[in-house]
């Protein structure tokens, strides 16, 4: 499992790396410009896309790199409390795209399904290995 979640954590901040080079990016010029329901501009743009002064895609980054060392370490119930923060924060943003601005962003998307699944798996990890003990006693 660690490995999976190791190369889940890699691809976050990929996706979170593509975000961060369109909050940077000159307004109109954003390749994921697909129509007016999907611009990655757009969203990046957005007073939403920083938090304290930092660019959320940043956090996000940074939130992955986290995640990924833990999940080296094996270190699942408290890579399960960081991806349900995550997570948390991740459907807010969703709410802000969906509700707020009516723009969503494909990479912010991708980086919920992937923040949506490492959540899964750090709960069905920890799950296992609390359970694990209580199989070898009798």
């Amino acid at each position: 499992m660690k490995y999976i979640l190791v190369i889940l954590a890699v691809f976050g901040i990929i996706v979170s790396a593509l975000a961060l080079r369109e909050h940077y990016r000159e307004a109109g010029d954003s390749p994921c410009s697909i129509n007016e329901r999907w611009d990655c501009g757009i969203v990046n743009h957005s007073p939403y896309a920083m938090l304290a002064g930092i660019p959320v895609a940043a956090l996000g980054m940074f939130g992955y790199f986290l995640m990924g060392v833990l999940s080296w370490r094996r270190a699942y119930r408290v890579l399960l409390a960081v991806t349900l923060v995550g997570l948390t924060f991740s459907l807010y943003l969703a709410h802000i795209e969906k509700d707020v601005l009516g723009v969503w962003c494909i990479y912010c998307v991708i980086s919920l399904g992937i923040i949506s699944l490492m959540t899964l798996l750090a709960l069905a990890t920890t799950i296992v290995a609390r359970r694990r003990p209580a199989l070898h006693v009798r």
